[in-house]
């Protein structure tokens, strides 16, 4: 997988013009202690890595990039499989695979960044505040051990009270030798959940608001009604914003107004 990486690393640095055009390297700090805890963390990566790019690729204007950068994608979607089997989770869970914003993917990567070279293009996403789920479900079980698949019960279910803290705008993030900061284009105080998953984006009414604390019920809602899978499944995405705008995978960036804090990871199943 290493050596996809870099491979995918020269493919994008060629369109960027070359060695001397593209960014250098960044230095990293993760937060995994354990081999159990580096397999999870990488199975949220390579999914917002993933979905980073499916949001990015409707709005290039050369079809040549595109087609480059989806054919380095489609190995990491494998690689995301892959390492949910690796932690025991079932590896097939959705129909579809969903998008995300490019802020919402630099708002994930960030803060795992601790130096970058000075030489380096300045990122002109957003940064938008950290949200943080607090009673998160975890992937991590000793009884579901690699596998090529398990059926393993759900972790989540529709109904469950899903509880988060979040930080205000201005927080400085990413790496130390650049001034990037959080912010968003919300005066207002945060009203819904936006559960981003699979098509579709669902909101929740948050409940239960103290200061920068509240919750939110898991929906109940299929990707196709007649046809069933959940929508709230898999390795999946939340974010709070002001308003319930109806919003489809073509014209997700629209949301990016309206997001209040996050997205953080939801491990649904």
């Amino acid at each position: 997988m290493a050596e996809q990486e870099a491979g995918h690393a020269r493919a994008l640095g060629n369109l960027l013009g070359g060695p001397d055009s593209a960014s250098k390297p960044c230095k990293y700090t993760y937060p995994f202690k354990t081999v159990r805890e580096f397999v999870d963390f990488c199975q949220k990566l390579t999914r917002w890595g993933e979905s980073g790019v499916y949001g990015f690729l409707p709005h290039l204007d050369s079809r040549a990039s595109a087609q480059i950068l989806l054919q380095s994608i489609t190995t990491e979607a494998r690689q995301q499989m892959i390492f949910r089997q690796f932690e025991g989770l079932f590896p097939m869970a959705v129909w579809f695979e969903t998008g995300i914003t490019q802020s919402m993917a630099w708002t994930l990567l960030a803060p795992y960044l601790e130096e970058c070279p000075k030489e380096n293009h300045r990122i002109q996403w957003r940064n938008y505040p950290a949200l943080n789920i607090t009673n998160n479900p975890s992937g991590i079980d000793p009884d579901y051990k690699p596998a090529v698949t398990h059926n393993r019960p759900a972790i989540s279910y529709p109904g469950r009270q899903v509880k988060f803290t979040w930080e205000n705008p201005g927080k400085k993030v990413g790496p130390k030798n650049f001034d990037y900061v959080t912010a968003t284009a919300v005066e207002g105080k945060a009203k819904y959940a936006a559960w981003i998953s699979q098509y579709n984006v669902t909101y929740t009414p948050l409940e239960n608001v103290d200061g920068n604390s509240g919750s939110t019920k898991q929906p109940d809602t299929l990707v196709y009604p007649d046809l069933g899978n959940p929508q709230v499944n898999d390795t999946m995405f939340i974010a709070l914003v002001d308003t319930d705008l109806y919003v489809t995978p073509a014209n997700l960036s629209l949301i990016d107004n309206h997001i209040v804090a996050g997205p953080a990871m939801y491990q649904a199943y």
